[in-house]
C-alpha cells in the first residue's frame, strides 16, 4: 500500500510520480467552432494519446484520468451513448500500442453500469497490459470520490465484520487498503483543463495533499506544451506536509554532504 500524505511525510521530487487529471472543456471545444459536441469529445482522445506519451517520456509513474463521473449519466441520452462507444473503440485501438510501449492499464469506477462488451474490454485489456511498469495509466470511468469511499467501507465491514461491534478499530491504515487506487501513490500533481476550479468527486480522499493546478485551455487544446507548464507550476510549489518552511530549510541543509567529502 502506498504511502499516506496524512500518516507519514512522502518524498517529493522535481517530476510529480502520480498526475491526476480531470479533462473538462471537449464540448466548448467544439461549440466555439460551431461543431457538435462528439467533434470535442474525439479530439479529447488525441489529447489523451498526447499526454500518456508525454508522461511516458518525462518520467511520471502514474497517470489517472477522470473520463467519466457518476454524475454524468445525467448528460443527454445520446452524448452517453457516444462516450461509452469512444471508449470501447480506444481500448480496442491503443492497446497494442499500449503494450508495446511498456503501459499498464488500470480503469478504477463502478464497471457494472456498462454493458457486457465493455465490461468484458476492460477485463481483456487490464489483463493484457497487467505487467507493464514504465507507467501505470488510470481510467476513473463512472467514478465519483464518495462513491469509493463508501465501497471501501463496505468492503473493509466485510473483511472485519468485527468492526460493527468495535468501531473504534477502523482507521485510515485499515481503510486505505479497499479504495479503488490502493495500488498507486497520491497524486502529486492534479490538473483541470477548461476553466473551472473544482474537484467534482473526483479522489476526494486521495487529493488530500496534493498541488492543483488549473487552466483555461480546453481539454483538445491541452499539449505536451500545455503540460509541461502544468509541471512547472509544480516544481515552484513548497511541499510541506503540516511542516513549517524552517523545518525544510533546516532539513535541506541537514542532507547537504559535509565540506570537504
Amino acid at each position: 500500500m502506498a504511502l499516506s500524505s496524512t500518516l507519514g511525510i512522502p518524498q517529493a521530487a522535481s517530476v510529480p510520480r502520480h498526475v491526476a487529471i480531470i479533462m473538462d472543456g471537449n464540448g466548448r471545444w467544439a461549440t466555439r467552432r460551431f461543431l457538435p459536441r462528439v467533434a470535442g469529445h474525439k479530439k479529447g482522445v488525441d489529447a489523451v494519446r498526447t499526454i500518456v506519451e508525454a508522461c511516458a517520456e518525462r518520467g511520471v509513474e502514474f497517470l489517472t484520468l477522470f473520463a467519466f463521473s457518476s454524475e454524468n449519466w445525467r448528460r443527454p441520452p445520446d452524448e452517453v451513448s457516444l462516450l461509452m462507444r469512444l471508449f470501447i473503440h480506444a481500448l480496442e485501438r491503443e492497446v497494442t500500442k499500449l503494450d508495446r510501449n511498456g503501459i499498464r492499464l488500470k480503469v478504477v469506477g463502478d464497471i457494472t453500469a456498462f454493458e457486457p462488451r465493455l465490461q468484458e474490454l476492460i477485463r481483456e485489456v487490464e489483463a493484457r497490459t497487467a505487467d507493464n511498469r514504465r507507467l501505470t495509466l488510470t481510467i476513473a470511468a463512472n467514478y465519483g470520490g464518495r462513491w469509493d469511499i463508501l465501497q471501501a467501507m463496505r468492503r473493509a465491514l466485510l473483511a472485519h465484520p468485527e468492526l460493527a461491534d468495535q468501531p473504534e478499530r477502523l482507521d485510515e491504515a485499515l481503510l486505505s487498503p479497499f479504495l479503488a487506487m490502493a495500488y498507486a501513490p497520491e497524486p502529486d500533481l492534479f490538473i483541470r483543463t477548461g476553466g473551472e476550479k473544482r474537484i467534482s468527486n473526483f479522489l476526494i480522499w486521495q487529493l488530500a495533499y496534493t498541488e492543483l493546478y488549473f487552466t483555461d485551455c480546453f481539454w483538445p487544446d491541452f499539449d505536451a506544451a500545455q503540460f509541461d507548464l502544468a509541471c512547472e507550476s509544480y516544481r515552484r510549489r513548497e511541499r510541506r506536509f503540516g511542516r513549517t518552511s524552517a523545518q525544510l530549510e533546516a532539513e535541506a541543509i541537514a542532507s547537504e554532504p559535509a565540506a570537504g567529502h
